[in-house]
């Protein structure tokens, strides 16, 4: 699954919101379905991992100069979920962009 959500924010601005609102991601999927982790390996890419239904499903962010790219590598068994999941990471993610 790839979500591209665009922005006219320099990307340090971009990364703070991203970092602020980390503990945030586990909103996209539905309540109490997914345990969720993050971490940043550089300043422009902040790893996703996600536990659901004994699964772990990895992902990322990518912070590029005008969107910013989530990736998450669902399982064959949660592709059904798939269009769910791409409008709730369309509209929490752009939430996490708010100020």
């Amino acid at each position: 699954m790839r979500v591209t959500l665009p922005h006219d924010l320099p990307k340090d601005e971009v990364r703070r919101r991203m970092r602020d609102h980390a503990d945030e991601i586990s909103g996209f999927f539905p309540p109490g379905l997914a345990k969720v982790t993050t971490d940043w390996p550089n300043e422009d890419r902040m790893a996703i991992t996600a536990e659901v239904m004994g699964m772990t499903i990895p992902g990322g962010v990518e912070v590029r100069d005008t969107d910013v790219v989530i990736e998450m590598d669902l399982p064959m068994l949660l592709s059904v979920m798939r269009g769910p999941l791409e409008a709730a990471v369309k509209k929490e993610g752009g939430r996490l962009l708010a100020p």
